[in-house]
């Protein structure tokens, strides 16, 4: 996996100042929410669009999100479904979504906790009986089931001898 210079330059630029304390951050957003919870309420975003790819193309199409560096993502009807899977499918992108929240959570936690992480990987696999997509019963719901979460993190230890 790699990321754009870009975006790999703008999380770097966060470890080349001092150490980021979530507890420091979180804590004027916990006294915000305490008294406005409205305030609490954030809404995420993602957009399509046939600017780049025309509507009547049948198994392609574009996604972007983010609001700070939006990312556009190439998307592509899965081949199980009779598309080309050449590029992430909308199953992949939420399975993304669902990693995502857990490396951030656990990311965050440790953090908060004091602990630190010496390598994190998350996998999240969702599956579907794609039946239901294609309209072949009633009996098969096209919805995604969670397959499998997993999970893996190393703490870096730390160790002090005492004399």
């Amino acid at each position: 996996m790699t990321l754009s210079t870009q975006h790999l330059n703008h999380i770097t630029s966060f470890s080349a100042t001092d150490p980021i304390s979530v507890r420091d951050r979180q804590a004027p957003l916990r006294t915000s929410y305490a008294h406005t919870p409205k305030a609490a309420w954030v809404y995420d975003h993602a957009q399509t669009s046939s600017r780049e790819v025309m509507a009547q193309h049948p198994i392609h199409g574009h996604v972007a999100c983010g609001e700070g560096i939006p990312i556009d993502v190439p998307i592509s009807v899965h081949s199980a479904v009779g598309g080309e899977s050449d590029f992430p499918c909308p199953g992949e992108i939420l399975a993304a979504a669902l990693a995502s929240c857990l490396d951030t959570a656990i990311r965050m936690i440790a953090n908060i906790k004091g602990g630190k992480l010496a390598e994190l990987s998350v996998r999240a696999s969702l599956g579907a009986d794609v039946r239901g997509i294609l309209m072949m019963t009633r009996r098969c719901q096209s919805v995604f089931k969670p397959r499998r979460w997993k999970s893996r993190s190393r703490p870096h230890l730390h160790c002090h001898s005492c004399i």
